[in-house]
């Protein structure tokens, strides 16, 4: 995928002569000496990291850490003190106020923890809000605002105050805003933290519904490592204001960069952070439904497998082979399709490890994953079993 956002060495110094103490920063001190000998307090620290287009980064770390400065600085609510913020190529730190207004009017879009809504605004005023700012037509408004709350699933709440809602439908209305301008790009700050578990789920699963359908650019930032692994394509884990580690769940949970890291990750629980996504294998074994028997037993060989998946045309799955069936059915002179069979197992690509060990353990092939009828990946016993380690 094309990269969507660069960040390059950014630095972000609070204090009144950020840029002055530069240098003393370059020099390696730590944070705490920086702060003693300076007086001035370092948010980030020469952080840098891309973002590719439609993937949802996670930027995860504790109290502290730095994260919620760097999402601030992303749109330029903070003014980085050093380094550069690339967006489809053009440096933002650049912008003229003109073009930075245009920029948060029309590119990025931003989801607060406490929701940011109007007491005295229906929820479908409040999704207006940008619109009206912008200067959109009262026609265009309604148009554009109705299909923003149908996206996140208010239709018919559209003319209920924040008061009426509950947390979880008031947060809706948030992500619903800032959806109604239509951005390239979302940023969310620990936008589900002050839900409680139950609806917190809910809106993690319906954000990634959401995703499915919209492929927006998403840098989500949280505290809850369960959270970021489970909504994140790729985590960036943050400590005193740096990066520690970027990475996919899968890859950070199997080798983490460093002691900390190690610790952080040490008691999740990988079954439910690992997707059958971040572990299954490209479906090579396979073969088409049209093809002989005698092709399907040289395929089967040369893999190295004990069987293979057939599909049709449109790689939609139409049974599982094993090479015994294929070579009985070759002698017999029979057509692939009198000997394939269905006695397989599927998950889609977004399930959890811990919803599919049952049956992988319990089938005889390899699981297959899809996405409607389509293979997508195949997942191997031993796979799964290994990625509990």
């Amino acid at each position: 995928m094309a990269v969507k956002i660069e960040i390059d060495h950014l630095t972000k110094i609070y204090g009144s002569h950020p840029v002055k103490h530069m240098r003393s920063l370059e020099e390696g001190l730590s944070r705490e000496a920086f702060q003693q000998k300076t007086g001035h307090t370092v948010g980030i620290r020469d952080v840098s990291f891309e973002v590719e287009e439609g993937e949802i980064f996670v930027i995860m770390g504790l109290s502290g850490s730095g994260k919620s400065t760097l999402i601030r600085c992303l749109n330029l609510l903070h003014e980085p003190t050093a380094g550069s913020i690339l967006v489809d190529g053009e440096d933002i730190t650049d912008y003229s106020l003109r073009e930075l207004k245009e920029f948060r009017q029309n590119k990025i879009a931003m989801v607060f923890q406490h929701f940011g809504l109007f007491s005295h605004r229906t929820a479908a005023e409040n999704v207006g809000y940008g619109l009206e700012i912008r200067k959109v037509s009262p026609k265009e408004q309604t148009k554009m605002v109705k299909k923003s709350i149908a996206s996140v699933g208010l239709t018919g709440w559209e003319d209920k105050y924040p008061d009426e809602l509950s947390g979880g439908m008031q947060q809706r209305v948030g992500l619903a805003r800032a959806l109604a301008n239509d951005p390239d790009i979302l940023l969310m700050d620990e936008p589900f933290s002050a839900l409680d578990p139950l609806i917190r789920r809910e809106m993690q699963e319906e954000l990634l519904d959401l995703q499915k359908r919209l492929k927006k650019t998403i840098i989500f930032i949280t505290h809850d490592i369960n959270e970021a692994f489970k909504l994140g394509n790729r985590v960036a884990v943050m400590k005193n204001g740096e990066i520690e580690q970027i990475g996919s769940p899968a890859g950070i949970l199997r080798n983490p960069a460093n002691a900390y890291i190690e610790a952080f990750v040490k008691d999740v629980d990988r079954s439910k952070m690992t997707r059958a996504a971040h572990i299954m294998v490209k479906p090579s074994a396979v073969i088409q439904l049209e093809e002989d028997l005698k092709t399907a037993c040289d395929k089967i060989k040369a893999n190295g497998r004990s069987s293979l998946f057939v599909v049709n045309q449109e790689k939609a799955i139409q049974g599982i082979l094993s090479l015994e069936e294929a070579m009985l059915g070759l002698e017999a002179g029979k057509a692939l399709k009198q000997v394939i069979c269905d006695d397989y197992e599927t998950g889609s690509p977004d399930m959890y490890i811990s919803d599919l060990l049952e049956q992988s353990i319990k089938s005889r092939y390899p699981l297959a994953v899809v996405e409607g009828e389509k293979l997508v990946g195949v997942l191997t016993k031993e796979k799964v079993l290994e990625s509990l380690v």
